[in-house]
């Protein structure tokens, strides 16, 4: 033996470890693109039943994530994340904000109209 410690490889925590079985939420599953912020500065204190992951996302989210950005912060597969936000969402630790639905976003040709427009004036 060498002394060199071996590279781990795979998490030491099993995805389906840290959701306790589950592949979904109570509530509804939120979409990747969704927004999240914790509603206190602080995580609660004291053995709350929070877990490590928990407590991280709390972290992280101090302002505006979406579900996509946190599973990349955490390393977990957004599925993952998914039922820990659920947790998070019927705990009232965090609020959600939805993404905007497609037919509410910008029309993109019309703002290159308008870009197209200013530029012609100056």
């Amino acid at each position: 033996m060498t002394g060199q410690r071996e590279e781990r490889t795979t998490p030491a925590v099993r995805p389906y470890v840290i959701t306790r079985g589950r592949s979904g939420a109570a509530s509804p599953e939120l979409p990747w693109e969704t927004l999240v912020v914790a509603v206190a500065a602080d995580p609660p204190a004291g053995p709350s039943g929070l877990q490590p992951e928990h407590r991280r996302i709390l972290g992280h989210c101090q302002g505006l994530l979406s579900v996509a950005e946190i599973a990349a912060h955490l390393g977990q597969p957004p599925s993952v994340v998914q039922v820990l936000l659920g947790d998070l969402v019927d705990w009232g630790l965090i609020t959600t904000r939805p993404p905007v639905p497609a037919a509410e976003r910008t029309d993109v040709t019309m703002l290159r109209k308008v870009l197209h427009g200013l530029e012609s004036r100056l």
